[in-house]
């Protein structure tokens, strides 16, 4: 398996482009199956899970072309496979996403249960629940999610028992086709939501509310052909500005959106970062100072998302004074720590709250990615780390982060990926 060797204690400074939001490209190329009309999506991320998801389509008899620019083109004209298999979901929990299209399109779906990041229990309860309300018929057995709408789905009042970001977009998709009106109560507000709603209805859907609590879905006979360009990655976003500010240097970040990483942007002001934006722009400077270290609890959006814990947790270990980090979207999401502390970080765990206690200067030392966040929070470790660090089994950060290790030595970082044996 390949990894990154970073030599640290280097300012990052200069100009990256952001690449679009791997949470966005992923429900939306999903979302294709909803058409046979011809589909165009821009501003996709070169990323694995990306690849996953056009395989899994292309299995399916969907035709996707991608060009050099990771534009793509879908025609779902020709679908007459409705599984998704075990052996491509298990890599990657999004999978789930085609089961409310094929649903609401076809009527029928044979969809393995998720798998993913080991972060911490995921279920998809309230996926099933949300199309059982709309008339489906659903069993699971042997790992998989068989569902039937024979008749077609049917508008519903849906009321999520918790915020899901993958439920209110599967129910989102199901009720597109449906007859009449599906009102999700409790929905999701993630920016990645409203991209998903504003590409279905450039396709000719009636979604409104997308970004608030209440999403209401007028179902149409049919989606149209359209284009669409994706947003840009929040997290992606706000992984380089932490790695601009634990180096203590500046950066400009360009093609991103800073009305949708207000909460990460509010944190860094506290370590000390002088931050400049425009609409299309963000610029972080530390001016050569030392962090101060900040308490951050995770919560949905709007708040400070559990997918940046990971990465403030990396830049309270050098921050000066004592930090408090607390986690509340997933029980499982502190795995990063003993890597962190093989470095020297001063972290305990009590629970689903960290305390940190930051120190001067990190050592690099060999570490292992647990999942995709933790491998961002390594990597900024090692951008601040005195000697070499090795991040291995990176094939979770690839997951995620279009060509890290390019755009980091772009920045000025000294970064290289060294070829696994078995590559």
């Amino acid at each position: 398996m390949d990894k990154l060797i970073i030599r640290g204690n280097v300012p990052l400074r200069g100009e990256v482009r952001i690449s679009g939001a791997k949470n966005s490209a992923l429900p939306i190329i999903a979302a294709t199956l909803l058409t046979s009309a011809p589909v165009r999506i821009s501003n996709i991320p070169h990323l694995h899970d990306v690849t996953t998801i056009i395989s899994l389509l292309g299995q399916m008899g969907t035709s996707l072309t991608l060009d050099e620019r990771c534009n793509i083109e879908v025609n779902a004209s020709n679908v007459n496979c409705f599984d998704a298999p075990y052996e491509l979901v298990k890599t990657m929990r999004a999978s789930i996403l085609v089961l409310g299209p094929l649903l609401g399109r076809f009527g029928q779906a044979n969809v393995s249960l998720p798998g993913g990041c080991a972060i911490g229990t995921r279920p998809v309860d309230q996926h099933l629940k949300g199309l059982r309300a709309m008339g489906a018929s659903i069993e699971v057995e042997n790992g998989y999610i068989k569902a039937t709408a024979k008749h077609g789905l049917k508008g519903a009042t849906i009321v999520m028992d918790i915020v899901t970001v993958t439920g209110t977009e599967n129910i989102m998709m199901a009720a597109v086709l449906a007859t009449g009106q599906t009102v999700i109560h409790n929905a999701a507000r993630e920016p990645e939501i409203e991209d998903l709603a504003k590409f279905l209805n450039t396709l000719g859907a009636k979604i409104q509310g997308a970004g608030t609590s209440v999403i209401v879905i007028d179902g149409v006979k049919e989606l149209a052909e359209g284009s669409y360009q994706v947003l840009p990655d929040r997290i992606e976003t706000g992984t380089y500005l932490i790695a601009a500010a634990i180096t203590r240097g500046k950066i400009k970040l360009k093609n991103t959106r800073p009305d949708i990483v207000e909460s990460v942007l509010l944190k860094l002001a506290e370590t000390g970062a002088y931050i400049e934006t425009g609409d299309d722009w963000i610029l972080l400077d530390m001016k050569d100072n030392r962090p101060r270290a900040v308490d951050v609890s995770t919560a949905p959006y709007p708040a400070f998302p559990t997918d940046m814990q990971a990465q403030m947790m990396a830049l309270n270990a050098i921050a000066e004074g004592t930090s408090i980090v607390t986690e509340t979207i997933f029980e499982n999401r502190f795995m990063h720590v003993q890597e962190l502390q093989r470095m020297g970080a001063q972290i305990s765990l009590k629970g689903n709250t960290a305390i940190c206690i930051g120190i001067d200067q990190l050592q690099g030392a060999p570490t292992m990615a647990t999942d995709l966040r933790a491998s961002a929070s390594l990597v900024l470790a090692g951008l601040a780390a005195a000697g070499e660090t090795s991040v291995d089994r990176i094939y979770h950060i690839d997951r995620g982060y279009e060509r890290i290790e390019e755009k980091l030595t772009q920045l000025g970082a000294r970064i290289h990926r060294m070829p696994g044996r078995n590559n």
